[in-house]
């Protein structure tokens, strides 16, 4: 009997090898080991000192003193199993084969999932932002007016008359989910005067009975009109300030409101369990095709924001020549549909008419390859020149993104209002968008859903990386009305004037974060496997 010099494990006399720890013995034996080992078998003390050398796994020490690799054998043995393994799946049908590739892509994205970069955001807050807007005079008496569009409450299907209708008559257990809910709205000039404006602007306060500040600025929301003293893209707040010379003043519009996550993308290994909307939600397997676009929503949206050139912001001049400048632009440039081309030569076999396959691998290509600009010109980029950049802001891959969409068909409008961390520190104005996808008929008819309303309309930021999903940390200014000239945009991102000297800036805080509940979630910012 021994022990090893390693681990101290009882050992038997001749062993090269701890069978408790695996290490290699040296062996120095006692000058009457033969006679000893042959009349008092099993009494014999051998004494095991530590190898002068490591060893290799596997290697032992026979009993001639010779060096010996044990696994080498079952080496070989792998080695000829996998050779089997290749041989047999070479052998199996192409059917065969595509199905192995199938479950091996889903492992392969379980295990990328896990080891994910991700986003984390709440599931649902209560919290005030506040749009500031400070203003300056140089020089003489001059005045600055402003429009500011009054948030409504938002659910999650944007149109409450846009919910699944039944053919068999049965109303739906489940109702729109309130994805954003307006509590309160003031207005406060100079911090001095608050003011509060009544929820969705009614009952309107027209020009004529406006209200006067102390230091006779004056306020009113009078509707949606045509007048030069009315809102142009919808319900909204008005103000004019009257500022001397070397005079400032400082807007604050107060918002409190309520947010809740909610997602129109149904995955089970994507989607938190906490988020509402996956159950009705769409994604490859329920999507319908292109040409279902056309059949639901009696093909309103696709007439609305369907088209293929988008607000002309005037002729420019280009290497080729002249063109008109479209924000979104589908079929001028050759980039936008070598782009297309690109997108739906990576959908697999099967998927190329599928709406969402679609959707979703060109949310993954421009995440891919277009850079977020952070100093992007003041007259934003248009789609076909964001993707020849390869870069752009928030709008500009917005206007990609739809460039991209409209060529195949797809809706896509866009969203304005701004966006924070799920610390809700910093704030920054921000656009994207919402598309439109159909249900499959097959998915519909099996729940005796009308075609004409089963679609989805989802929320989808390229920048953010949020794919039919809606979280607390953005909030909705405005969402786009149907309007051709484009004019309705423009009015947004110029909302008012200003006489000589005055100077305008504006920016976005959070006053009171009241309330986060129902914790927080992640979203991976990995590409979706479309098999």
């Amino acid at each position: 009997m021994g022990n090893c010099p390693y681990c101290r494990s009882v050992t038997l006399p001749g062993d090269t090898i701890c069978y408790s720890c695996g290490r290699v013995l040296a062996n120095i034996k006692s000058p009457n080991f033969a006679a000893e080992q042959q009349f008092n078998r099993g009494n014999v003390e051998t004494t095991y000192m530590k190898t002068k050398k490591p060893t290799k796994s596997g290697m032992v020490m026979t009993h001639k003193g010779k060096r010996r690799n044990i696994l080498k054998r079952r080496k070989n043995r792998f080695r000829s199993v996998i050779m089997l393994s290749l041989v047999a799946f070479i052998m199996l049908s192409p059917q065969a084969r595509e199905h192995v590739f199938e479950k091996w892509a889903g492992i392969k994205e379980y295990i990328q999932l896990a080891a994910a970069p991700y986003h984390l955001y709440p599931v649902e807050s209560t919290y005030t932002i506040a749009k500031t807007i400070d203003f300056y005079n140089e020089d003489g008496n001059s005045y600055a007016t402003e429009n500011l569009a009054i948030p409504n409450d938002i659910s999650s299907l944007h149109k409450e008359n846009s919910t699944f209708s039944y053919t068999d008559g049965v109303t739906p257990n489940d109702v729109p989910n309130s994805i954003q809910k307006i509590n309160s709205i003031k207005l406060v000039i100079n911090d001095d005067d608050y003011i509060s404006i009544p929820l969705n602007g009614q009952p309107v306060k027209s020009f004529a009975d406006k209200v006067i500040t102390s230091d006779g600025h004056s306020i009113w929301w009078p509707g949606v009109g045509p007048g030069v003293n009315e809102c142009k893209i919808g319900n909204c707040v008005k103000f004019n300030l009257s500022l001397g010379p070397k005079e400032s003043a400082k807007v604050t519009f107060a918002v409190n409101l309520t947010s809740t996550s909610y997602s129109w993308w149904s995955s089970l290994t994507r989607v938190d369990s906490r988020v509402a909307g996956s159950s009705d939600g769409i994604n490859i397997d329920r999507s319908g095709t292109f040409d279902d676009i056309s059949d639901r929503g009696s093909g309103s949206k696709l007439i609305q924001f369907g088209a293929k050139q988008w607000y002309n912001r005037g002729g420019m001049i280009g290497e080729d020549g002249p063109y008109q400048d479209y924000a979104i632009d589908a079929i001028q440039f050759d980039i936008v549909q070598d782009t297309v081309d690109i997108i739906s030569a990576s959908i697999p076999d099967g998927r190329s008419d599928n709406a969402y396959a679609f959707a979703r691998a060109a949310f993954d290509y421009l995440h891919k390859n277009v850079v977020y600009d952070k100093n992007a010109p003041i007259v934003a980029r248009s789609g076909p020149a964001c993707l020849t950049a390869s870069i752009g802001d928030c709008d500009e891959q917005t206007n990609a993104y739809f460039s991209l969409l409209r060529a195949k068909g797809i809706p896509g409008w866009y969203v304005f209002g701004a966006l924070t961390d799920s610390t809700y520190v910093d704030w920054e104005g921000h656009a994207w968008g919402y598309i439109l996808l159909p249900m499959s008929e097959s998915w519909c008819n099996s729940r005796n859903i009308e075609l004409n309303s089963c679609f989805v309309e989802g929320s989808v930021d390229v920048v953010n990386n949020k794919w039919l999903l809606h979280t607390p940390t953005a909030y909705i200014d405005w969402i786009e009305e149907a309007d051709p000239s484009g004019s309705l945009v423009k009015s947004y991102y110029k909302p008012g004037g200003r006489c000589c000297d005055v100077d305008r800036t504006r920016s976005f805080a959070t006053l009171e974060l009241l309330e986060v509940t129902g914790g927080t979630f992640q979203v991976k910012k990995l590409a979706e496997n479309l098999r």
